[in-house]
């Protein structure tokens, strides 16, 4: 277990590794912003809207929130600021992109793949609890089988170094010369449901804990991300039933104009036919 809690620390590591690494996706994505920055100002300096080029930036910007929060200062040029995670220097000024910058809690994706893999982060609390419950499991059974140790173990890596110290002749079942005696394999026995037991079982269902807590914390992130999705999408997004509605309606309207026009062409065409002619 503590093997495969190291895995899921070392993989957490190497992604935010590799997201902030130079001309990775973070870095990649800020140099782009910080193009499409110059370009939209320079069109609106010729006096085009540039609407391909801004539909592009935000799409970064949603790509980017997803990473880390990021906060967004529309300049009067056109350009926008972009502020990410809690970092002091702004990651795109105009033009200007700095990176790589010190994030403390970036929030976001790389946020949580901190929180994962940092000494101190949740793998590394697991791992610790993991290894208690081990030094606690090897210290209660080495105070009764002493001479030698049952149990050999690295202090501070416990889990992962925990193993039998004695070979099959060394164990010792008996604190008297009658080796059918098995005192101390009964009191050893007897450890069973002890200290050790309830040292992992508060370490498995905090984990249980955690995990539903994660969960019920990731179904109200969606509701909240959808609900905003709706919101932005009903300000600035297009409705087909709205645009069908307004579409049939200016064709109503064009055809009824359409037919004012005919009926004045048949009014002008009878006019100019029979005017001046006796018997009318």
């Amino acid at each position: 277990m503590d093997g495969q809690l190291g895995q899921l620390s070392d993989a957490a590591a190497a992604e935010y590794a590799t997201l902030t690494a130079p001309n990775g996706k973070v870095h990649l994505i800020a140099k782009e912003l910080g193009q499409l920055n110059g370009a939209i100002s320079d069109a609106l300096q010729t006096g085009s809207t540039p609407n391909d080029l801004m539909d592009r930036r935000d799409l970064l910007f949603d790509q980017l929130s997803e990473l880390g929060q990021v906060s967004l200062t529309p300049q009067d040029n056109g350009s926008v600021t972009v502020a990410f995670g809690d970092a002091a220097t702004p990651l795109v000024d105009g033009t200007t992109v700095t990176w790589p910058q010190t994030l403390t809690t970036p929030n976001g994706r790389l946020g949580a793949l901190k929180q994962l893999s940092d000494p101190g982060g949740t793998l590394d609390t697991y791992r610790k609890s993991l290894s208690a419950a081990a030094r606690t499991l090897a210290d209660s059974v080495n105070d009764l089988h002493a001479s030698p140790p049952f149990f050999t173990f690295t202090d501070g890596s416990e889990a992962a170094t925990l193993k039998v110290g004695v070979t099959a002749s060394q164990i010792v079942t008996s604190t008297t010369a009658d080796p059918g005696a098995n005192d101390l394999a009964g009191k050893i026995a007897g450890l069973r449901s002890g200290s050790a037991d309830a040292a992992y079982r508060t370490f498995v269902s905090t984990l249980g804990a955690d995990v539903n807590a994660v969960n019920r914390e990731q179904a109200n992130a969606k509701a909240l991300t959808q609900s905003v999705d709706d919101r932005r999408t009903s300000v600035n997004g297009v409705s087909l039933d709205e645009e069908m509605t307004n579409l049939v309606r200016f064709q109503r309207a064009y055809q009824a104009s359409a037919r004012s026009m005919s009926t004045m062409d048949e009014m002008l065409e009878q006019l100019i036919m029979r005017t001046g002619r006796v018997g009318l």
